[in-house]
């Protein structure tokens, strides 16, 4: 082998050029195809970070939580970055080339699933979805605590009045907001410096999340863009669907113990 055919090897850049396969001639089903597939590689860095970042709190080592936390962060904008060359496509290129799509939909990435799970959106009915779809990949996922389960569970071990029950519950189960954990993160913003590794905390798991929101608000105007107001692909209602979704944050008493402070 050349040393000009090493990093093809490597990263077997020849398999993954070979994957994109438009089912029809029209221009814009090529760029669909790469930038799904661009942001379906980014998922699972950003997932991996998180992992990497959920072991490190369960070590209490802040530090080493807040560089790989930090490190998703980068990714996520990346990964919002995407839409700005999906919203190059026109609607009328979109329409040339959606029928072939079928019931494909981006709702059914599993690795956008994972990620969502490695967040703490555990909502039952996906849980259920999951240990039923045969993904290993989401069943390990869901063995584990989520993020912001070890967080709390994290804050606990410091001597923060988190209510047990956040943190003994199964680790599929999902974290519901709570007005003692909002007594927490406030006790911790009164007195940054004397909480200065669990505010430090605070602030980078609160821009993984508003990353995260920062991208579901992209991803609903580039579809509203070439949609407007059709069904989306998958079974999904499209805008209505992601308008819903919109609302939700990850993190939930980061957000909403604010308005007392």
């Amino acid at each position: 082998m050349t040393r000009a055919h090493e990093y093809v090897a490597y990263a077997r850049m020849d398999e993954l050029h070979e994957l994109q396969q438009p089912r029809s001639d029209a221009r814009g089903e090529l760029n669909f195809l790469l930038i799904s597939h661009v942001k379906e590689l980014l998922f699972r860095a950003v997932s991996d970070d998180l992992d990497q970042a959920r072991q490190a709190l369960q070590r209490d080592d802040i530090p080493n939580t807040c560089v790989a936390l930090m490190r998703a962060t980068r990714t996520q904008r990346v990964l919002v970055a995407c839409w700005e060359t999906m919203n190059g496509m026109s609607a009328d290129e979109f329409v040339a080339f959606r029928d072939v799509l079928n019931n494909a939909s981006g709702v059914q990435s599993f690795a956008y699933r994972a990620l969502e799970f490695a967040m703490g959106n555990r909502p039952p009915g996906h849980v259920e979805s999951a240990f039923a779809d045969g993904y290993k990949s989401l069943r390990v996922e869901l063995a584990k605590p989520s993020l912001y389960d070890a967080a709390l569970a994290y804050l606990s071990r410091q001597g923060f009045a988190v209510p047990e029950h956040c943190v003994e519950k199964v680790p599929w189960q999902q974290h519901e907001p709570d007005p003692l954990v909002e007594d927490v993160w406030l006790e911790i913003y009164r007195d940054p410096r004397k909480h200065f590794e669990a505010h430090r905390l605070a602030e980078c798991l609160l821009e993984v999340a508003y990353q995260f929101s920062h991208w579901r608000a992209a991803h609903l105007l580039v579809v509203e863009r070439m949609l407007g107001g059709k069904g989306g692909t998958g079974g999904s209602d499209g805008a209505p669907w992601l308008r819903k979704i919109n609302e939700h944050r990850f993190f939930p008493e980061l957000w909403t113990f604010r308005t007392r402070l």
